[in-house]
């Protein structure tokens, strides 16, 4: 009898190239959202951010509902089995949800502090440009490093907890997610507290808006296969790959970019270090593995 389970390399290697395709479709289908002219109040990023953790967290609610035969009952002890029952365990996932929070409130300070000084827009009329100070760049810089370095370590620890245990990577998700959706509503009260009392949580949501919150979630889930089944540094290379096919379709589609000799380098370099990663040699002299 064959197996319809997938063997885990190819599962790997799927798993990547979906979130190849979802980050590419992320980064292009937000920056078109953010960018379009709307009538009304544009929607709030955080409330995007907690619109997507709900979304997962349903998401992997039905994935294991299905895995437990559509049984209610099945459902709950397990849920209650491994989050109320090991709040040890479940509290591990604290970590790097509190992590990804701060990461994405980061990136908010990096984009509103570098996002005029990288782009100096030329007006109409004279041609004079916009820079921002220097004390914002600096500002900026320092979210970005700060992200990157905050995201590693919690893609490291995450890769940890999933594959030290035997528990599904989607009750996993859950655990995340909760904690995620907490520390995520929680920063939207306080950063856009007044505009969701005033105008509500779903200002501004159209279908565009909505294109982003399934793809965020689905970005999450997908993440956590990469890492269950490969491992952190093929998710690095695989958003860097999704950059570099982000930055040719925003050329030869959009027309909006125009690359550099550091950029082609830049791309060389990730192409080069994916390959080399995933190589794997002859043995030396006919040696045979063990």
């Amino acid at each position: 009898m064959v197996s319809s389970t997938p063997h885990p390399s190819r599962l790997k290697y799927l798993s990547l190239g979906v979130l190849v395709l979802q980050t590419t479709s992320l980064v292009l289908t937000m920056r078109y959202s953010r960018t379009q002219k709307e009538d009304g109040p544009r929607y709030l990023a955080s409330s995007a951010v907690v619109a997507a953790e709900v979304l997962k967290i349903f998401t992997c609610t039905f994935i294991v509902f299905m895995e437990n035969k559509y049984s209610l009952r099945a459902m709950n002890l397990l849920l209650k089995e491994e989050i109320v029952k090991k709040p040890v365990e479940t509290m591990k996932l604290a970590v790097p949800a509190g992590i990804y929070t701060l990461q994405n409130n980061l990136l908010y300070v990096a984009l509103s502090n570098l996002d005029a000084a990288t782009y100096q827009w030329p007006t109409d009329s004279t041609g004079e440009q916009k820079v921002l100070t220097a004390g914002s760049q600096v500002v900026g810089v320092a979210a970005v490093l700060t992200a990157c370095m905050s995201s590693g370590f919690a893609g490291v620890y995450f890769e940890k907890i999933l594959k030290e245990t035997k528990q599904s990577v989607w009750v996993r998700n859950i655990q995340l997610g909760l904690f995620s959706f907490l520390l995520g509503l929680l920063g939207m009260m306080v950063y856009d507290g007044r505009s969701v009392r005033q105008s509500g949580m779903f200002q501004g949501y159209n279908a565009i808006t909505w294109t982003v919150v399934v793809l965020q979630a689905m970005g999450g889930l997908v993440v956590a296969v990469v890492i269950k089944y490969a491992d952190n540094i093929l998710k690095g290379f695989a958003t860097s790959v999704s950059i570099i096919v982000s930055t040719l379709i925003s050329y030869f589609v959009l027309n909006d970019f125009h690359p550099t000799g550091v950029f082609f380098l830049g791309a060389m370099l990730v192409i080069a270090a994916t390959f080399l990663y995933g190589y794997h040699g002859k043995p030396a002299n006919g040696a045979v593995k063990v």
